[in-house]
């Protein structure tokens, strides 16, 4: 892979320049930037669970927050990396341009890469997947099962739905601004927010290869992924960008979740500590000497104390976080440039901590967090919220949509239901409809019901149950 067709500037519809007297002086990567800042899409992602589902403290963090921190750790990353590029001579073509496109693409990248995540976080991913696996099955069309009207990768791309593969469909073609192109975003951005370049048939959680772990786009957007993994020159593998917008996420959400659990109550300062100081016996010395997390937290507890603050229990542990951020990132950045030529030739197959004295840590602070705060009993009954909110609005919104757009007449309460759908959503299915043949308009009709439920916020799916459901 070379740099100059990775940074691809192209769009799907290209813009017209404007008139000399009004040039525009931003690259086509800071544009995307102001697009993206500037959508409705964006915005929902405040109201959009990261961790806790319907939690009410101003503390926790959302969608949108989490995003802000990726967006300012992957530039951050693509600052270190690129620089010793140029520094080091790695790659005689990379120029100072390209540095600077690589940080616009990662600090956009950081902003979107969850934008098409459903309401409730990661268990409204697990909630519609489930639903589909119990459900689908069920369902007739025609007198038929249409679990053989539609074709394996159809089911696949259901039975395994995914946040990541909804955000190119909705950066593409549901955010409707001028046409049925969506946000027109540029295809060197869109390669780097599609994790997973496969589709939903080739799934292997099994596989050493990361590109397998889950799909990166559905049926209906593999032609359209082709393309710009062909424009960009990645196809069949990973943009290199990628990787660093990982590492940046699992930097982000892995300091974030401890911190917010903290701040929940969810996990003690001694608590934390006992965790570390475990790790701390059984890690090897050379780690120990390079990076000691216990130690770190201990020193940042006496600081605490030598400093007189109140609270000194939460200043050791939000400083420690801050501490663990600037390690990992050294780490990334270590990881990206030892394996530089695997990455660029498409043949490094793990994460970028994969190899670096972080492993550890980054296991230990997921396992903390899933121990502590993600099977704790608040987070239970919030998670058994959302999927009774999740799985009502299945119930009726599928019923809703099998005959819709045929020529079999539908239920009063279903031409209702439909009536409430988006019509820049509708507008999308109409579009991409025309011409297709029956299973596909199917197909895509059940797209069109998780379309409108993944634009939702926690909020609006709350309330959309209650009102559907008579609850005051």
């Amino acid at each position: 892979m070379e740099w100059r067709t990775l940074l691809c500037a192209q769009r799907t519809r290209q813009t017209v320049s404007r008139a000399s007297g009004n040039r525009d002086l931003r690259s086509e990567f800071e544009k995307d930037y102001h697009r993206i800042i500037g959508s409705a899409s964006f915005r929902r992602l405040q109201d959009k669970t990261q961790v806790f589902p319907l939690d009410k403290s101003d503390f926790i963090r959302t969608r949108l927050t989490h995003s802000l921190e990726v967006s300012s750790l992957a530039k951050s990353l693509g600052q270190n990396i690129t620089q010793d590029i140029l520094q080091n001579g790695r790659d005689p073509e990379f120029t100072w341009q390209m540095k600077d496109d690589v940080c616009n693409i990662l600090m956009c990248a950081g902003l979107i890469h969850d934008i098409g995540n459903p309401p409730f976080g990661h268990f409204g991913e697990s909630a519609i997947r489930e639903w589909f696996v119990w459900n689908l099955p069920k369902l007739n069309y025609r007198g038929k099962p249409v679990t053989k009207l539609l074709s394996s990768q159809m089911l696949a791309d259901f039975y395994n739905f995914e946040g990541n593969a909804q955000a190119l469909r909705l950066l593409t073609k549901l955010h409707f601004l001028v046409d049925e192109n969506g946000m027109n975003l540029t295809y060197g951005l869109l390669n780097t927010i599609v994790k997973y370049p496969v589709p939903s048939t080739q799934i292997n959680s099994h596989s050493r290869d990361i590109r397998y772990k889950k799909m990166g786009y559905f049926q209906a957007e593999q032609e359209l992924y082709g393309r710009i993994s062909e424009a960009a020159g990645t196809v069949g593998m990973r943009h290199p960008l990628t990787f660093i917008l990982e590492a940046a996420d699992d930097i982000a959400y892995r300091t974030a979740d401890i911190e917010d659990a903290f701040k929940k109550g969810c996990i003690s300062y001694h608590a934390l500590l006992r965790e570390l100081e475990q790790y701390e016996q059984r890690a090897p010395q050379r780690e120990k000497e390079y990076f000691n997390p216990a130690q770190i937290l201990r020193d940042k507890y006496a600081a605490a104390e030598k400093r007189h603050i109140s609270d000194k229990e939460e200043f050791a542990v939000q400083n420690f976080l801050v501490r663990v951020q600037g390690f990992l990132i050294n780490c990334a950045t270590y990881g990206f440039l030892g394996n530089y030529e695997a990455i660029m030739e498409g043949s490094y197959l793990y994460d970028l901590f994969e190899f670096t004295y972080a492993k550890g840590l980054m296991k230990l602070l997921g396992d903390v967090a899933y121990r502590y705060a993600f099977v704790s009993n608040p987070i239970f009954k919030l998670e058994i919220a959302a999927d009774t909110v999740l799985n009502s609005l299945l119930d009726r919104f599928v019923a809703a949509a099998l005959y819709y757009d045929t020529e079999v007449p539908q239920r009063d309460v279903e031409e209702k239901l439909i009536a409430l759908i988006s019509e820049n959503y509708k507008k999308a299915y109409h579009t991409y409809a025309a011409g297709k043949g029956e299973n596909e308009r199917l197909y895509l009709r059940l797209l069109l019901v998780t379309d409108y439920i993944c634009g939702m916020t926690d909020s609006f799916a709350k309330s959309l149950y209650q009102e559907l459901n008579g609850i005051q």
